[in-house]
């Protein structure tokens, strides 16, 4: 498995290949959360990122849900501090 992707098969059996945006450990929830795409876009035209609980320790670890609020909300949270972070470095460089 290449450490940037890996490969789930949905329920129509079709082999669907994701990019891991990132991984990352909460000690809030003191679980870990794998975040990822399949680059399909929502009808709003914006790139749909799924998010799981999963063991780093196990190479075949299988994808759970984030089955609450709480949960959901770190991720979001990170969500929006990543997306800021790329918004003010493309303003940056355009700015170059």
């Amino acid at each position: 498995m290449n450490k940037n992707t890996f490969t789930m098969i949905d329920e129509n059996n079709n082999e669907i290949t994701y990019d891991v945006l990132f991984t990352f450990e909460s000690d809030e929830t003191k679980k870990n959360y794998i975040v990822y795409t399949d680059q399909s876009k929502d009808e709003a035209g914006n790139i749909q990122v799924f998010a799981s609980i999963y063991d780093p320790e196990d190479p075949n670890s299988k994808l759970e849900a984030i089955e609450t609020e709480k949960e959901w909300k770190v991720i979001e949270t990170i969500l929006s501090t990543l997306q800021e972070e790329v918004k003010k470095k493309q303003e940056e460089s355009n700015e170059q």
